[in-house]
């Protein structure tokens, strides 16, 4: 693809709610060519992500230390809306993210609840496996009478708001 069709895929795709942005990861592994090749790999993996419309990587050259390489990848990547964005961060981690396009967002209030339903229900699956496989019996307990107590506030509350 010229780079010329890539700034108008860019253009529009911004001025549709798309997001241009610089994310950046770090790379691991006890082979340097193992690694260059898990870099170019996982760009392919992201554009294969729903709601990526393009991404490009650069990898550093990896630095050995005790046996192991390490380098970072900084991929350019486009995403047709900011909850894309959002799926992909959750999912893959980035340890930088720099947003280029647009300099600032309008988000209706269902995008809104979008991005902040999917963070919640992020959470949640973290917490829960954390919960069962890393917690204690107690920590367990713990976390179950909490969750109780939640309800029974959720419900008063609803009560409250119907009155």
């Amino acid at each position: 693809m010229q780079e010329k069709d890539i700034g108008k895929i860019i253009d529009s795709t911004v001025k549709d709610g798309g997001v241009l942005t610089l994310l950046y990861f770090d790379l691991h592994g006890n082979q340097k060519e193992g690694i260059q090749k898990l870099g170019v790999g996982f760009v392919q993996k992201i554009l294969r992500e729903p709601g990526v419309k393009y991404a490009q990587g650069e990898i550093d050259e990896p630095v050995e230390k005790d046996n192991m390489f390490s380098t970072s990848l900084e991929m350019k990547v486009l995403t047709e809306d900011l909850i894309s964005l959002a799926r992909l961060c959750a999912t893959y981690s980035p340890f930088s993210i720099e947003i280029l396009k647009p300099a600032e967002f309008l988000l209706d209030i269902s995008q809104l609840h979008e991005i902040l339903m999917f963070l919640g229900a992020t959470t949640h699956d973290y917490k829960k496996y954390i919960m069962e496989k890393v917690a204690t019996a107690e920590d367990r307990e713990n976390y179950k009478r909490t969750l109780e107590q939640r309800v029974r506030m959720g419900e008063k509350l609803m009560k409250k708001g119907a009155e």
